[in-house]
């Protein structure tokens, strides 16, 4: 396990930050530490604290921004791009996905993989889409009849292997909600920062 790991995990111990970084990872954008306080209930000094200690552990990142009236600029938090995984012992999941997904281009299988990823989708059998979604760490939000995804569960390889990846969850997606009866139809809309893959109300 490496030291940023350690870093990470750690600053994640303590409940408030915990809560102050679940804020911040829900809103999908940037907070100051006003909003980041007063959605918590805790004074400024003690958000800024913790968002401080998340940036130092690569969870959070900081921008800057002027308000309407000038004056000095209000530091903006997010989350970090940063993947965080650990197990114990170490293994090599990622590397052996690497290359499943090398293997599968390479051989042309790209239409078997979405009819496997489909198949399964459609045994899940989950009636609730957002619990659904959220344990498989899709982060969704509503945007008008839309639902969006604020993560990619499979962003590294999403990045390596686009065409490949991003169908397979489309067609994962798809069968999910087909066979757990969803009222929406996934579609593919990339959009920077978010998942690929949209879900419009019927």
């Amino acid at each position: 396990m490496s030291e940023e790991q350690v870093t990470a995990i750690a600053a994640l111990g303590d409940a408030t930050r915990r809560q102050v970084y679940q804020v911040v990872v829900g809103h999908g954008g940037v907070l100051s530490r006003d909003e980041v306080a007063a959605q918590l209930g805790i004074g400024r000094t003690l958000a800024a604290f913790h968002l401080d200690k998340l940036v130092e552990a690569g969870l959070l990142e900081t921008s800057f921004a002027r308000g309407p009236h000038g004056g000095r600029p209000a530091k903006l938090y997010c989350r970090s791009g940063a993947e965080v995984a650990v197990s114990l012992p170490p293994r090599s999941y990622v590397d052996a996905a690497e290359l499943l997904a090398e293997a599968v281009e390479k051989a042309g299988a790209d239409h078997t993989l979405h009819r496997v990823a489909r198949k399964r989708g459609l045994a899940l059998k989950q009636p609730d889409m957002w619990e659904a979604l959220r344990e498989r760490g899709y982060e969704p939000f509503a945007d008008g009849g839309v639902t969006k995804l604020r993560n990619c569960p499979f962003h590294a390889l999403a990045q390596e292997f686009p065409p490949l990846v991003c169908g397979m969850n489309l067609a994962l997606l798809k069968g999910m909600a087909e066979g757990s009866g969803w009222p929406v139809e996934p579609k593919m809309a990339p959009q920077a920062g978010q998942c690929c893959v949209v879900l419009e109300d019927k």
